[in-house]
């Protein structure tokens, strides 16, 4: 006889928790939030000869508040990576996987720099003829980087993710080809063009602020009140569904991959003429790959996105303040701290979503012999039914 499997319940069940309230959801991500924080002041502490428990969290506050210049440097980087975050926004919603923000951030300073370069330095055109062809220039270069793939994505299917990361290495290998040409003695370096292509109101920091945050306000109506910001969602949830609805899902894809790149475009061209006046081959700053990070643990949502990229630069911003003070002569011992936050945040996310169900003990049965009040109780027989015994004649036998 063939020997039966009892299937095990597993110890514990993963499942979805009803909505809870915003503010309780706040809670629980400043509680993640505070003992990632905790645990790195005491990792660092421990690492370090020169500062404690105490000093992590002055030097974090101190290198991100601690001077006006450093409260300007904390928005304007706060706001820069926002800007990749919310041109990433749109294409993610709508599942195309773009992971080229730093390619299309790139070429558009190339771009600025190029017309800096040949219209201004070279050409001796008027500082405002240059800014127009910049402006005009840079935006549709870092279109065109976007759309290639998203053409190919909407025609031929391939593969968005692995398409858009390539185009980040080509950008990258233009730059430095360039370079060379503009700077021959093999220096490696462009000095600024302070003369032409300058875009500034104010300060160096308020034309970055205020053109992000014109930015953030038209993604958040695009994205959640327009007929176009729908239609995306609606092609991220199922295609064939978009289909059967009316919707051209290829003119969808190129339309999103065009404003993602002109957001990006927007970054580049405020890097090289508000901010730098040169260009180089990681002038993104990573921004690319960290705007993904924030994207995510936003959820793709645009005004939870501009809480994650702030959190993100302030503890960036306040742990290189950190590393100089704790005598930290790397960069991992930030990255270390970033990781524990993410962590944190991501789990906190996690149970936020969903609960844990452990399997109950069972109960062991209670012996059938005994009774509930644990006396033995008497095991009755039963006797076997006695047959009636008949004469040789056939007449019942009465006794």
């Amino acid at each position: 006889m063939a020997e039966i499997k009892v299937a095990r319940e597993p110890l514990f069940h993963i499942v979805k928790r009803p909505n809870i309230p915003v503010w309780k959801k706040l809670l629980y991500y400043a509680i993640a939030i505070v003992a990632a924080l905790i645990i790195s002041a005491v990792f660092c502490a421990i690492s370090s000869d020169v500062g404690d428990f105490g000093d992590f969290f002055k030097y974090l506050f101190e290198g991100v508040i601690g001077t006006e210049m450093r409260i300007w440097l904390f928005f304007r980087e706060g706001m820069l990576l926002l800007g990749v975050a919310l041109a990433l926004l749109p294409a993610f919603k709508m599942k195309f996987w773009n992971l080229g923000a730093n390619g299309q951030v790139v070429i558009s300073c190339l771009v600025s720099y190029a017309v800096m370069f040949y219209f201004g330095k070279e050409g001796g055109s008027s500082n405002a003829t240059v800014i127009v062809i910049m402006i005009v220039a840079s935006i549709s270069a870092s279109i065109l980087w976007a759309v290639i793939p998203a053409i190919f994505k909407a025609f031929f299917n391939t593969n968005e993710t692995l398409f858009t990361l390539m185009m980040n290495y080509i950008a990258e290998g233009l730059v430095l080809l360039m370079i060379k040409v503009w700077a021959p003695s093999g220096s490696g370096s462009l000095d600024p063009i302070p003369d032409f292509g300058l875009i500034d109101i104010g300060n160096v920091y308020l034309l970055t602020i205020t053109v992000v945050a014109i930015i953030s306000v038209f993604s958040y109506f695009y994205l959640n009140k327009s007929k176009h910001g729908y239609e995306l969602s609606v092609v991220g949830e199922s295609v064939n569904t978009a289909k059967y609805a009316g919707m051209n899902v290829k003119k969808i894809v190129i339309r999103t991959m065009v404003l993602s790149g002109a957001i990006c475009g927007i970054i580049g061209l405020l890097l090289t003429g508000n901010i730098n006046h040169s260009v180089h081959s990681t002038m993104h700053g990573n921004m690319g790959f960290t705007a993904i990070i924030a994207t995510w643990l936003a959820q793709f949502n645009p005004l939870t996105t501009i809480g994650t990229c702030f959190l993100i630069t302030f503890i960036s911003r306040g742990m290189n303040f950190v590393k100089i003070k704790f005598h930290f002569y790397d960069t991992s011992i930030v990255n270390v701290v970033i990781g524990f936050t993410y962590f944190f945040i991501i789990a906190c996310s996690f149970f936020i979503s969903y609960k844990l169900i452990f399997k109950k003990k069972e109960k062991k049965a209670m012996p059938t012999d005994f009774m509930v009040d644990g006396s033995q109780a008497e095991t009755v027989a039963e006797k076997p039914a006695t047959k009636t015994k008949s004469n040789k004649k056939g007449v019942k036998n009465n006794d």
